[in-house]
């Protein structure tokens, strides 16, 4: 019989390891296993095993690659299963800048087949501190976070912990912060459950659809709300943005929010959804493929039935599942700025149509950071 896998994330160490205490007394025969990566640049991590009673086995493990994926693929996963046999639960206790995402689809991988399955994702917060973080600018490097030569941003590992999660927790503080924690997870993760204590699911999670709740073409994205000074704010549009006029703005648009995140579509690249992730100043552009309305209807065949459903959702009879999705969450947003803004940077009735010849003349900002994407 398989065993039940829990993964616990988040940055704040305290409050994860909080979250793994109550999984230990509340499962007998639990085990825990955490991975420190303190010195990964080096080829080094100390593997830590406990139960409920304290530490079982202490090890360095020396690595070929110092990398996370690395640890994951050649420690822990071997680890978890050769515990599986004497535990009721495994317990992957997770290091603070780890993103639970990428171990939990290799713990799906055919390795694990019929011997683990992921049974909750869930991501610890202190209370007192996450409001904070969350809007912080530093990267991981300069708080003593990074694994490694790690050059991601604290606010961006963050979100995606919270986001990712099947549950969140709150610990520490007083209940000003949790009050105040509590209204910030409700704009960044409004459909995630924030409990008490982590819960074990009875069947397997399946990663495709955790994937789908947080992927731009079929994301979950919070609804426009109003929080105290708290402010989600959704802009959907059907005309598509002018690729200089759009980058212009970026830098107001990510510099006056704290989070963003949604799909949209740039009239010179008429035929693919660009992704757009921002946290705390920091804001990334990528290319998440075709949109549907491109491809051919047999095509369709081949996506998701969460891909389709997100389209049909958006479909349009002249552009498609073309769309301006864009949502932005922050304290005392200028919503009426932020509105006025994004609306100039549409395409107006004196540019060329999308997708037409013309755009190939047209200077591209963007074509640097997507062309070498595609090409990468």
């Amino acid at each position: 019989m398989p065993i039940p896998v829990a993964l616990v994330a988040g940055l704040h160490d305290s409050a994860r390891t909080a979250a793994v205490d109550q999984l230990l007394r509340r499962h007998p025969g639990a085990v825990a296993i955490h991975h420190d990566l303190t010195s990964i640049d080096a080829g080094l991590v100390e593997r830590v095993v406990r139960d409920v009673s304290g530490v079982l086995d202490r090890a360095e493990v020396r690595l070929a690659h110092g990398c996370v994926t690395c640890t994951v693929r050649e420690d822990l996963l071997p680890e978890l299963l050769r515990r599986s046999s004497m535990a009721s639960l495994l317990i992957v206790d997770l290091w603070d800048s780890v993103e639970p995402r990428p171990v939990a689809e290799t713990l799906a991988g055919q390795e694990a087949s019929g011997r683990l399955y992921l049974a909750c994702v869930h991501t610890a917060l202190d209370a007192e501190h996450m409001p904070a973080d969350i809007c912080r600018g530093d990267r991981l490097s300069e708080t003593g976070q990074a694994a490694g030569d790690d050059q991601r941003y604290l606010a961006e590992v963050l979100a995606r912990q919270i986001e990712y999660a099947t549950s969140l927790s709150l610990h520490d503080g007083d209940a000003e912060d949790a009050e105040l924690s509590t209204a910030v997870l409700g704009h960044l993760a409004p459909h995630t459950p924030i409990l008490t204590e982590p819960e074990v699911a009875g069947a397997a999670l399946c990663v495709h659809e955790l994937a789908e709740r947080v992927d731009p073409a079929t994301a979950q994205l919070p609804a426009d709300a109003q929080t105290g000074e708290i402010s989600t704010l959704v802009w959907r549009r059907l005309r598509p943005l002018h690729p200089s006029r759009l980058f212009d703005a970026m830098d107001e648009l990510v510099t006056t929010t704290v989070r963003a995140r949604g799909r949209f579509w740039l009239a010179n690249r008429h035929q693919r959804m660009l992704a757009w992730d921002a946290a705390a100043g920091a804001v990334s552009v990528e290319d998440a493929g075709p949109w549907l309305a491109s491809l051919p209807e047999a095509a369709w065949d081949l996506v998701s039935p969460a891909r389709r459903a997100a389209a049909a959702l958006d479909w349009n009879p002249i552009v498609g599942d073309r769309v301006q999705h864009l949502v932005f969450t922050g304290p005392d947003l200028d919503r009426d700025r932020i509105v006025s803004l994004l609306d100039s940077c549409l395409i107006d009735h004196d540019d060329a149509l999308p997708g037409a010849a013309e755009w190939a003349g047209h200077d591209d900002p963007f074509a640097p950071l997507l062309d070498l994407k595609e090409s990468a």
